[in-house]
């Protein structure tokens, strides 16, 4: 292989590198999963705000639960005394006023349990279906995940692949050479070389000038000219 073989090999193997790098970072499952982590966060904002407002519904309605409870025990132990009781008249007026009074209270508080519980339901059944949404979403992100890690672990296998590969191929450039490719690769990046195509640097994509088409053209064998723009060396 000529020098200029060695150099292109060298180039191919750099962006090979290049290529794989970027899917690391760009795999579709990593954009499904950026676009469920705005949809599970948009889920949390609504169930944060359904539950908001039936904490305190469910408070008031289980305050009347357990105050219909407390009112219904009175009636009966107030029913039960009556029935048993031996008072005096004026004993028996007064636990009849008092049942009267827990009675109209226990009606007062059924109707207020009944209110709560009609609004409660509806709160409650919100933030079930928040949650029911929310629980595909929630199993699809961690297997989002697992696949994103299987992934990278294949593809920083293949570049370690590709490094070696990459290391051979710059041990068969010469030492000269190899520092004018290095050095572009540093200023520029993916790789220190590039082709010619249709008169356009395949590096920077940039159109030469006619005057360094023909200046590329027309350099002795063994020399490489810089591209004007990126600074790559243009591979004949």
């Amino acid at each position: 292989m000529s020098e200029t073989d060695d150099l292109r090999a060298l180039m191919e193997a750099d962006r090979w590198i290049d290529r794989v790098n970027a899917q690391k970072t760009h795999l579709p499952e990593m954009a499904e999963l950026a676009a469920l982590e705005v949809e599970l966060r948009g889920l949390s904002k609504a169930l944060n705000e359904a539950q908001a407002t039936l904490v305190p519904v469910r408070a008031a309605y289980e305050l009347a639960q357990g105050e219909g409870e407390r009112l219904r025990a009175r009636v009966t132990n107030l029913d039960m005394t009556l029935s048993n009781s031996t008072a005096n008249a004026r004993e028996l007026a007064a636990l009849q006023t008092e049942l009267q009074h827990v009675r109209e209270l226990l009606e007062h508080n059924d109707d207020r349990e009944l209110e709560y519980l009609m609004a409660f339901e509806p709160l409650d059944e919100a933030v079930g279906v928040v949650k029911a949404t929310a629980q595909p979403a929630v199993a699809r992100r961690s297997e989002l995940q697992l696949e994103i890690t299987e992934l990278q672990a294949s593809l920083e296998d293949e570049l370690v692949a590709l490094r070696m590969q990459r290391k051979a191929c710059s041990e068969a450039v010469t030492p000269q050479l190899l520092t004018r490719y290095e050095a572009a690769m540093a200023r520029v990046g993916t790789s220190g070389a590039s082709q010619v195509v249709s008169g356009r640097c395949d590096g920077c994509r940039i159109a030469l000038s006619p005057l360094d088409v023909d200046r590329w053209k027309g350099q002795p064998e063994g020399s490489l000219m810089t591209c004007p723009e990126c600074g790559r060396l243009l591979l004949p």
